[in-house]
Order: structure tokens, then C-alpha cells, then sequence
């Protein structure tokens, strides 16, 4: 198994990075993404097929969009197994009244917070690592 499964070595070693760009969710029937267009994630569901991309490309290819976001990098190798990890960041956003939209990678998990407040989030996840450090 490849990366960290303690909660508490999760919380304490994480750091952050917010991406430039603003994302967005677009949602498309199966076959119909462009095959020019670059995704951050594609995700294939009953309804159709769910891109997560830069705004301006969604612009310039005339698809319709759903929550400006932003995209914050969680610095960390979480296990794909690992418990509790993002349930418990999200439950401190949700503390402040933020939804996020997490996707997990193989090496790290990715946050979507709602564009404009991503430097609230940033400040909230800097302090969950802090408060995990004093934890020792």
C-alpha cells in the first residue's frame, strides 16, 4: 500500500498549495467531450460524463458551467485507504460555511472550494496543520 494511512501524521505533515486557474464542473453525454479539450478530471457517471476544467477553456468551447472554483493541492501522500482524512478537513470548511468538492488522486487529494474563498480555505487548512503539530 503506497502512502500514509495516519490520520493524525496526515493532519500533522499536510501543506497546501493553491493552483492558478479558475475551474469549473461541466457536465456532458457520454461521446460528446471534445476530444481537443484538456480536463483536470473526467468522470464517467449514469447522466453523462463530468469534466472538471479551466473556466476559459469551457468558454471557448461553449459549454455550459457550474461552480467557479478553485483548486487547492493538499501536499501530502494519503493512502487511498487512508481514514478520516477528508472527512475531517471537510468538516472544518463546513465549520465556516464552505462546501468543497474533493478529488482524490493517487498521490495526493485535491480541493474545490468556491472561487472567492479560497484563500479562506487556505488559512483554514494552514491552521489545521498547525493545531495537528501541537497535537505531539
Amino acid at each position: 500500500m503506497s502512502g500514509e494511512t495516519s490520520l493524525t501524521e496526515l493532519l500533522k505533515t499536510l501543506s497546501v498549495q493553491l493552483v492558478e486557474d479558475i475551474y469549473v464542473f461541466v457536465t456532458l453525454p457520454d461521446g460528446a467531450v471534445p476530444e481537443d479539450i484538456t480536463a483536470r478530471m473526467v468522470f464517467r457517471e449514469a447522466e453523462g460524463t463530468t469534466l472538471i476544467l479551466r473556466k476559459t477553456d469551457a468558454e471557448t468551447f461553449g459549454l455550459d458551467y457550474e461552480f467557479p472554483c478553485r483548486m487547492i493541492t493538499l501536499n501530502v501522500h494519503s493512502s487511498l485507504e487512508a481514514v478520516g482524512f477528508i472527512a475531517h478537513i471537510a468538516s472544518e470548511l463546513a465549520r465556516h460555511d464552505m462546501g468543497v468538492n474533493p478529488v482524490s488522486g493517487f498521490f495526493h487529494d485535491h480541493l474545490f472550494v468556491p472561487d472567492g474563498r479560497e484563500h479562506d480555505a487556505m488559512r483554514i487548512l494552514e491552521q489545521i496543520a498547525r493545531d495537528s503539530g501541537k497535537a505531539d
